[in-house]
């Protein structure tokens, strides 16, 4: 009788030496995020960070995420560059409606076998992601798990961590009727109601080069989630901002009231924005009800600020200086019926 072969963790399905060689290919790019506070670097048990001083009160903000079956699409165009990005802005943009700055990032990959240039690709836009909002990535942590995952697919989630002074906390509570609502312009889905979009493909039966005014459908679905902190720090210094909303999942619908006081909701003009062509063409070939399309999609407006009336176009002039195109998109009204958000139809 054979004697078995003595089993090791590389039978099993694991290959420590390529994490290892991953570890050693990401540093530099781990570096490229660094900023002050940063202890050390990748490697390590923990990631080290020093908080900043000039903060009387300061308070740590949070917030973790992932991109969502987004990542399908990303898998199935064999397109990994760009959904670092992402999985950076859900978490900051997150963090940035508290009125904090991002500090830190940390990202968890996790896969069936890994494939290193896949990963350092994932990674790269991570690392690009985290130079955009000016916040370190100051670790993470690959996992190669066999049998967890179908051949070729991974998951991604990511955790950050940004820093505000206790008085400068934004709550909302300082919101009056009449405020204006600036909506800043998505870049497109972003990272949200890709289950919805995964069915509205199968029922077209649309190739992922289908042209939409000149512009390949993959690409639109694949364009990174915009990165707003460095708009909106100069926009706290150009204005005074009373409340942010991070429009994803749910819409204008259901995120801009969870950033607005229970006495006052949002009336919102669609007209003052031309819905992009992403949208439209999801609408049409999946005949989706304008009501859903609201509650489901962000419909072009990634970031809303709640600012004075009389400063709604010094906010609009500073979002535009620091690329992002805005618009006042409504005002703030007593709210009725428990309704936070209003549509002028």
């Amino acid at each position: 009788m054979d004697t078995p072969k003595p089993l090791t963790y590389r039978s099993a399905g694991v290959n420590i030496d390529a994490g290892n060689t991953l570890v050693d290919r990401i540093k530099p790019l781990a570096r490229s995020t660094h900023r002050p506070g940063v202890l050390g670097g990748i490697g390590g048990f923990g990631g080290l960070f020093a908080l900043p001083g000039g903060y009387r009160e300061p308070v740590l903000v949070s917030g973790t995420d992932g991109v969502g079956t987004k990542l399908l699409l990303a898998l199935e165009a064999n397109r990994h560059d760009h959904i670092g990005i992402d999985l950076v802005a859900m978490c900051v943009n997150d963090i940035l409606v508290s009125g904090a700055e991002p500090l830190w990032f940390l990202d968890y990959y996790a896969c069936g076998q890994l494939d290193n240039a896949v990963a350092e690709a994932v990674i790269s836009g991570v690392a690009e992601g985290c130079r955009q909002a000016g916040c370190a990535l100051l670790g993470g942590e690959t996992a190669e798990m066999p049998g967890m995952y179908p051949a070729g697919h991974y998951d991604l989630a990511g955790f950050a961590v940004g820093i505000v002074e206790k008085s400068a906390i934004l709550t909302g509570a300082d919101c009056e009727e009449g405020d204006a609502v600036i909506g800043i312009a998505s870049s497109g889905p972003h990272s949200n109601g890709y289950s919805l979009i995964r069915e509205i493909l199968v029922r077209s039966g649309a190739h992922a080069h289908v042209q939409i005014n000149g512009e390949p459908l993959v690409d639109l679905l694949l364009q990174p989630t915009r990165i707003y902190v460095k708009a909106i720090q100069a926009l706290h210094q150009a204005v005074t901002i009373r409340a942010l909303s991070h429009i994803t999942g749910g819409g204008l619908v259901e995120n801009l009231p969870r950033s607005l006081p229970a006495a006052l909701a949002a009336h919102i003009d669609p007209k003052t924005w031309q819905m992009p062509p992403i949208f439209q063409w999801l609408q049409e070939q999946g005949q989706v009800s304008t009501e859903e399309m609201r509650r489901v999609f962000n419909i072009g407006i990634g970031m809303v600020a709640i600012v004075p009336w009389n400063s709604r176009q010094t906010a609009i002039e500073s979002l535009a200086e620091h690329g992002e195109q805005a618009f006042v998109a409504g005002q703030l009204v007593p709210r009725r019926d428990g309704e936070g958000v209003r549509f002028l139809d």
